[in-house]
């Protein structure tokens, strides 16, 4: 099973990639999604706060070195 910080990584790469080709095909507006994961990541390095961590983490999957 994957730890919190594997998952938390997957996800933000996946919601990038997945924004990325929606700005392609639908809208540019679209490339706001992939600056707010972008912001989140950066700001999670220095604050160690990720909402999605933390619900991780409240669904019993197992803490990595990061979160």
């Amino acid at each position: 099973m994957m730890n919190i910080d594997k998952l938390v990584m997957g996800f933000a790469g996946a919601m990038v990639l997945v924004s990325l080709l929606l700005a392609w095909l639908v809208s540019p507006y679209w490339l706001w999604l992939t600056a707010f994961v972008g912001a989140n990541l950066l700001q999670a390095s220095f604050s160690g706060f990720c909402p999605l961590a933390m619900a991780l983490k409240k669904l019993g999957v197992k803490a990595g070195q990061a979160f």
